[in-house]
């Protein structure tokens, strides 16, 4: 990459453009600040003459008075925030939330109250779901990006308009199935969530799958397929082929894992493979009546 010159200055746009897909979508201040600008000078409040002003206060602090700001109890101390750690103990909690839900209000409520999992600290939305609960087919994504955790809710933007044309050649729309993902807050940046990330939202989840209880499952993208599936294989093998999603009730859920939209865009020679899967469904769907 060259250095920019007067006369070779960056377009904006794409200035713009590499903000975005760094994860970049909102300004801290709001007006730019100009960090090369002298700092304005500090002004003293002057005693006026005649009066009998007190000497100033010295701003230098003794050995004494440091020592004892240094060795001061926590409660005199400013709180801080801390993003929480993921571990175990999280992850133990979301499963006894999930498990105490019995209906999707309930869990989307307990998913709002959660705080164990740190994603939830930079992101705006809590991308639930979308569509019909009542579906018979449920999609399943990994995580929210900008344009999801913006309206909160998942596969919108360019992704989720190519997801809809899928879906409408084997004659579904988002009335007629039940849209969600592993993660339900966006990773700062787009990044890839962690495992322990992904396990301390797996219970939530697969509550929400068991609570829909569709006929047919499809895993969007190799993450929900490795998570939804206990399964360390890649989607380009996984792909078109059937497995079994089975609950923590024992419910067996054919499961269709498939390519994700977002690469479909990057990869547009694979949206034949993509096409084959969502005929698979088409036709378990007409075999499961």
């Amino acid at each position: 990459m060259t250095a920019a010159s007067p006369n070779n200055r960056p377009d904006i746009a794409d200035l713009l453009a590499f903000y975005a897909s760094a994860g970049v979508d909102e300004a801290l201040e709001d007006q730019p600040v100009n960090r090369f600008a002298d700092p304005k000078p500090v002004e003293r409040a002057v005693a006026p003459s005649g009066d009998a002003a007190t000497p100033p206060r010295s701003t230098s602090v003794s050995r004494a008075e440091a020592s004892d700001r240094a060795n001061a109890p926590p409660a005199a101390r400013a709180p801080s925030v801390t993003a929480t750690v993921p571990d175990g103990a999280q992850a133990a909690l979301a499963r006894q939330l999930a498990t105490t839900a019995t209906t999707l209000d309930e869990l989307r409520q307990h998913m709002a109250a959660f705080d164990g999992c740190n994603l939830k600290a930079t992101a705006k939305s809590l991308v639930f779901a979308d569509g019909n609960p009542e579906a018979a087919v449920m999609l399943v994504g990994e995580a929210p990006g900008r344009d999801e955790d913006i309206e909160g809710l998942p596969f919108v933007g360019r992704s989720g308009r190519l997801l809809d044309r899928m879906l409408a050649a084997i004659g579904l729309d988002r009335t007629s199935v039940y849209i969600a993902n592993v993660i339900p807050w966006r990773p700062p940046g787009n990044r890839t969530p962690t495992p322990h990330e992904t396990e301390i939202c797996r219970p939530f989840i697969e509550r929400q799958i068991e609570l829909v209880n569709p006929k047919v499952l499809i895993n969007l993208g190799g993450p929900s397929a490795k998570t939804l599936l206990n399964t360390s294989e890649g989607i380009l093998r996984l792909r078109g082929n059937w497995r079994v999603h089975t609950t923590a009730s024992g419910i067996a859920i054919p499961a269709m894992p498939t390519l994700h939209p977002a690469y479909l865009l990057r990869t547009p020679a694979h949206k034949k493979l993509a096409w084959r899967d969502f005929l698979e469904v088409k036709a378990k769907l007409k075999e499961l009546g």
